[in-house]
Protein backbone atom coordinates (compact mmCIF):
# COMPACT_ATOMS: atom_id res chain seq x y z
CA UNK A 1 0.00 0.00 0.00
CA UNK A 2 3.20 2.06 0.96
CA UNK A 3 4.49 1.75 -2.51
CA UNK A 4 1.20 2.54 -4.78
CA UNK A 5 0.62 5.33 -2.69
CA UNK A 6 4.52 6.95 -3.51
CA UNK A 7 3.14 5.86 -6.65
CA UNK A 8 0.13 7.76 -6.74
CA UNK A 9 2.00 10.77 -5.30
CA UNK A 10 5.27 10.40 -7.92
CA UNK A 11 1.91 10.76 -11.00
CA UNK A 12 0.55 13.39 -9.69
CA UNK A 13 3.86 15.35 -9.33
CA UNK A 14 4.63 14.75 -12.85
CA UNK A 15 1.22 15.49 -14.12
CA UNK A 16 1.45 18.56 -12.11
CA UNK A 17 4.87 18.66 -13.64
CA UNK A 18 3.24 18.33 -16.98
CA UNK A 19 0.69 20.91 -16.68
CA UNK A 20 2.98 23.87 -15.91
CA UNK A 21 5.50 23.15 -18.70
CA UNK A 22 2.51 22.75 -21.31
CA UNK A 23 1.21 26.25 -19.80
CA UNK A 24 4.43 27.81 -20.08
CA UNK A 25 5.20 26.35 -23.63
CA UNK A 26 1.58 27.70 -24.71
CA UNK A 27 1.74 30.95 -23.64
CA UNK A 28 5.51 31.62 -25.16
CA UNK A 29 3.50 30.44 -28.26
CA UNK A 30 0.73 32.90 -28.00
CA UNK A 31 3.77 35.41 -27.91
CA UNK A 32 5.32 34.49 -30.57
CA UNK A 33 2.61 34.23 -32.91
CA UNK A 34 0.84 37.07 -31.57
CA UNK A 35 4.54 39.19 -32.62
CA UNK A 36 4.75 37.55 -35.61
CA UNK A 37 0.66 38.85 -36.96
CA UNK A 38 1.13 41.91 -36.16
CA UNK A 39 4.48 42.16 -37.91
CA UNK A 40 2.84 40.50 -41.03
CA UNK A 41 -0.39 42.77 -40.61
CA UNK A 42 1.65 45.56 -39.99
CA UNK A 43 -0.58 46.20 -36.91
CA UNK A 44 -0.05 49.65 -34.37
CA UNK A 45 -0.53 47.02 -31.62
CA UNK A 46 -0.18 43.62 -30.24
CA UNK A 47 -3.06 41.29 -31.28
CA UNK A 48 -4.29 39.45 -28.40
CA UNK A 49 -3.73 35.65 -29.31
CA UNK A 50 -5.20 32.48 -27.53
CA UNK A 51 -4.23 28.54 -28.66
CA UNK A 52 -7.15 26.60 -27.18
CA UNK A 53 -6.74 22.82 -26.37
CA UNK A 54 -4.90 20.61 -23.95
CA UNK A 55 -2.38 19.39 -24.22
CA UNK A 56 -0.73 21.98 -26.21
CA UNK A 57 2.67 20.60 -26.75
CA UNK A 58 1.09 17.48 -28.45
CA UNK A 59 -0.49 19.61 -30.78
CA UNK A 60 2.79 21.44 -30.97
CA UNK A 61 4.50 17.95 -32.05
CA UNK A 62 2.18 17.19 -34.83
CA UNK A 63 2.85 21.00 -36.46
CA UNK A 64 -0.92 21.24 -36.52
CA UNK A 65 -3.17 23.38 -34.01
CA UNK A 66 -6.54 22.16 -33.42
CA UNK A 67 -8.31 26.17 -32.64
CA UNK A 68 -6.60 29.31 -32.60
CA UNK A 69 -8.63 32.74 -31.35
CA UNK A 70 -7.04 36.60 -32.80
CA UNK A 71 -8.71 39.43 -31.57
CA UNK A 72 -7.41 42.77 -32.84
CA UNK A 73 -8.70 46.13 -31.18
CA UNK A 74 -7.99 48.48 -33.92
CA UNK A 75 -7.43 47.36 -37.95
CA UNK A 76 -7.39 49.81 -40.69
CA UNK A 77 -8.33 48.15 -43.95
CA UNK A 78 -8.03 49.24 -47.10
CA UNK A 79 -10.74 50.66 -49.20
CA UNK A 80 -9.13 52.14 -52.33
CA UNK A 81 -11.72 54.87 -52.36
CA UNK A 82 -15.19 55.41 -51.08
CA UNK A 83 -18.14 57.47 -52.60
CA UNK A 84 -17.14 60.49 -54.01
CA UNK A 85 -13.46 60.03 -53.34
CA UNK A 86 -13.84 59.22 -49.53
CA UNK A 87 -11.26 56.90 -47.47
CA UNK A 88 -8.05 55.01 -48.20
CA UNK A 89 -8.33 52.76 -44.92
CA UNK A 90 -11.79 52.19 -42.41
CA UNK A 91 -11.47 51.36 -39.17
CA UNK A 92 -12.66 48.13 -38.04
CA UNK A 93 -13.26 47.37 -34.44
CA UNK A 94 -12.70 44.39 -32.29
CA UNK A 95 -11.87 42.48 -34.89
CA UNK A 96 -12.15 38.53 -33.49
CA UNK A 97 -11.31 35.37 -35.69
CA UNK A 98 -11.59 31.89 -34.84
CA UNK A 99 -9.17 29.58 -36.51
CA UNK A 100 -9.47 25.70 -37.28
CA UNK A 101 -6.67 23.66 -38.32
CA UNK A 102 -3.86 25.94 -37.98
CA UNK A 103 -0.68 24.59 -39.29
CA UNK A 104 3.01 25.75 -38.78
CA UNK A 105 6.29 25.82 -38.99
CA UNK A 106 9.01 24.74 -35.99
CA UNK A 107 9.83 28.22 -35.79
CA UNK A 108 6.40 29.71 -36.21
CA UNK A 109 7.73 31.80 -39.08
CA UNK A 110 4.45 30.82 -41.08
CA UNK A 111 0.94 29.84 -40.24
CA UNK A 112 -2.22 28.94 -42.57
CA UNK A 113 -5.47 28.07 -41.13
CA UNK A 114 -7.83 25.45 -42.72
CA UNK A 115 -10.58 27.89 -42.32
CA UNK A 116 -11.59 30.87 -40.32
CA UNK A 117 -14.63 32.96 -38.62
CA UNK A 118 -15.03 35.89 -37.38
CA UNK A 119 -16.87 38.74 -36.34
CA UNK A 120 -16.26 42.72 -35.97
CA UNK A 121 -17.79 46.58 -36.21
CA UNK A 122 -17.43 49.26 -38.03
CA UNK A 123 -18.45 52.32 -36.19
CA UNK A 124 -21.20 54.50 -37.43
CA UNK A 125 -18.85 57.87 -37.62
CA UNK A 126 -16.03 55.59 -39.80
CA UNK A 127 -19.12 54.53 -42.10
CA UNK A 128 -20.28 57.68 -42.52
CA UNK A 129 -16.90 58.89 -44.28
CA UNK A 130 -18.46 56.96 -47.17
CA UNK A 131 -21.03 59.36 -47.44
CA UNK A 132 -20.59 62.15 -49.64
CA UNK A 133 -19.11 64.87 -47.34
CA UNK A 134 -20.26 67.42 -49.71
CA UNK A 135 -23.54 68.65 -50.39
CA UNK A 136 -24.82 67.80 -53.11
CA UNK A 137 -27.21 69.64 -55.48
CA UNK A 138 -30.68 67.75 -56.35
CA UNK A 139 -32.54 71.31 -57.97
CA UNK A 140 -31.21 74.62 -58.52
CA UNK A 141 -31.35 75.87 -54.83
CA UNK A 142 -31.89 72.93 -53.35
CA UNK A 143 -29.04 70.50 -51.49
CA UNK A 144 -28.80 67.37 -49.49
CA UNK A 145 -26.13 65.81 -47.24
CA UNK A 146 -25.80 62.60 -45.22
CA UNK A 147 -25.18 64.18 -41.75
CA UNK A 148 -25.60 61.05 -39.11
CA UNK A 149 -25.79 57.44 -39.29
CA UNK A 150 -26.97 55.62 -35.97
CA UNK A 151 -29.03 52.81 -34.98
CA UNK A 152 -32.43 52.71 -36.22
CA UNK A 153 -33.27 49.16 -35.17
CA UNK A 154 -34.81 45.63 -36.14
CA UNK A 155 -31.24 45.65 -38.26
CA UNK A 156 -31.94 48.95 -40.04
CA UNK A 157 -29.54 52.45 -39.98
CA UNK A 158 -31.00 55.64 -39.42
CA UNK A 159 -29.58 57.78 -41.74
CA UNK A 160 -29.73 61.38 -41.34
CA UNK A 161 -30.25 63.50 -44.35
CA UNK A 162 -30.09 67.35 -44.26
CA UNK A 163 -31.76 69.35 -47.32
CA UNK A 164 -31.48 73.14 -47.77
CA UNK A 165 -33.94 74.98 -49.61
CA UNK A 166 -32.94 78.61 -50.18
CA UNK A 167 -31.30 78.53 -47.20
CA UNK A 168 -33.91 76.94 -44.76
CA UNK A 169 -32.64 73.70 -43.79
CA UNK A 170 -34.30 70.95 -42.43
CA UNK A 171 -33.04 66.85 -41.54
CA UNK A 172 -34.77 63.90 -42.72
CA UNK A 173 -34.69 60.54 -40.69
CA UNK A 174 -34.47 57.73 -43.69
CA UNK A 175 -34.18 53.79 -42.45
CA UNK A 176 -31.76 52.16 -44.53
CA UNK A 177 -30.54 48.69 -45.43
CA UNK A 178 -27.11 47.67 -45.43
CA UNK A 179 -25.73 44.67 -47.50
CA UNK A 180 -22.46 43.05 -48.64
CA UNK A 181 -21.98 42.52 -51.85
CA UNK A 182 -18.74 40.64 -52.20
CA UNK A 183 -15.85 42.83 -50.69
CA UNK A 184 -18.29 45.98 -50.78
CA UNK A 185 -20.36 47.30 -47.91
CA UNK A 186 -24.09 49.28 -49.36
CA UNK A 187 -26.26 51.05 -47.27
CA UNK A 188 -29.44 51.15 -49.66
CA UNK A 189 -32.61 53.75 -48.25
CA UNK A 190 -35.65 51.49 -47.89
CA UNK A 191 -37.80 54.61 -48.39
CA UNK A 192 -36.68 57.92 -49.66
CA UNK A 193 -37.95 61.37 -47.81
CA UNK A 194 -41.15 63.08 -49.05
CA UNK A 195 -39.06 66.60 -49.50
CA UNK A 196 -40.04 70.12 -49.73
CA UNK A 197 -39.78 69.45 -53.95
CA UNK A 198 -40.61 66.57 -55.83
CA UNK A 199 -37.45 65.12 -57.21
CA UNK A 200 -36.48 62.08 -59.19
CA UNK A 201 -35.75 58.78 -56.58
CA UNK A 202 -32.05 58.64 -59.00
CA UNK A 203 -31.36 62.26 -57.54
CA UNK A 204 -32.18 61.76 -54.17
CA UNK A 205 -30.49 58.78 -54.11
CA UNK A 206 -27.42 59.64 -54.72
CA UNK A 207 -27.01 60.99 -51.94
CA UNK A 208 -29.00 58.59 -49.05
CA UNK A 209 -27.48 55.46 -50.77
CA UNK A 210 -23.65 54.78 -50.68
CA UNK A 211 -21.21 52.37 -50.33
CA UNK A 212 -17.70 51.06 -49.00
CA UNK A 213 -15.14 48.86 -50.30
CA UNK A 214 -13.09 46.71 -48.00
CA UNK A 215 -10.26 45.02 -50.24
CA UNK A 216 -8.15 43.89 -47.55
CA UNK A 217 -8.93 42.22 -44.20
CA UNK A 218 -6.23 40.14 -41.96
CA UNK A 219 -4.96 36.93 -43.53
CA UNK A 220 -7.41 37.50 -46.28
CA UNK A 221 -10.34 36.47 -44.71
CA UNK A 222 -13.69 37.80 -46.56
CA UNK A 223 -16.81 39.64 -45.74
CA UNK A 224 -19.45 37.48 -45.02
CA UNK A 225 -22.75 39.09 -43.45
CA UNK A 226 -23.44 42.31 -42.19
CA UNK A 227 -26.30 43.81 -39.95
CA UNK A 228 -27.27 47.00 -38.35
CA UNK A 229 -26.12 47.20 -34.61
CA UNK A 230 -26.37 50.11 -31.62
CA UNK A 231 -22.54 51.51 -31.89
CA UNK A 232 -22.32 50.21 -35.42
CA UNK A 233 -22.54 47.77 -38.49
CA UNK A 234 -21.84 44.22 -37.14
CA UNK A 235 -19.87 42.38 -39.89
CA UNK A 236 -18.92 38.94 -39.61
CA UNK A 237 -16.19 37.18 -42.23
CA UNK A 238 -14.94 34.02 -43.10
CA UNK A 239 -12.25 32.18 -45.41
CA UNK A 240 -10.50 29.36 -45.71
CA UNK A 241 -6.65 28.62 -46.43
CA UNK A 242 -6.17 31.43 -44.20
CA UNK A 243 -2.42 32.98 -44.00
CA UNK A 244 -1.48 34.03 -40.43
CA UNK A 245 2.70 34.97 -41.02
CA UNK A 246 5.04 34.06 -43.50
Amino acid sequence: MRALRMLLIVVVVLGGLFVVADRVAVHFAENKAADKVKTTENLATTPDVSIKGFPFLTQAASGELDDVEIGIKDYEADTGTGTGGGPKTIRIDDLKADMKGVKFSGDYSSATAATATGTATIAYDELLKAAKSEPTQLFPGVHAQVVGLSDGGNGKIKVDIKVTVAGATQTYPVLSSVTVDGDTVKVHADNLPKLVVDLADSRIRAVTDFQQAIHQLPGGVKLDSVQAAKNGVEITVKGSNVKLAG
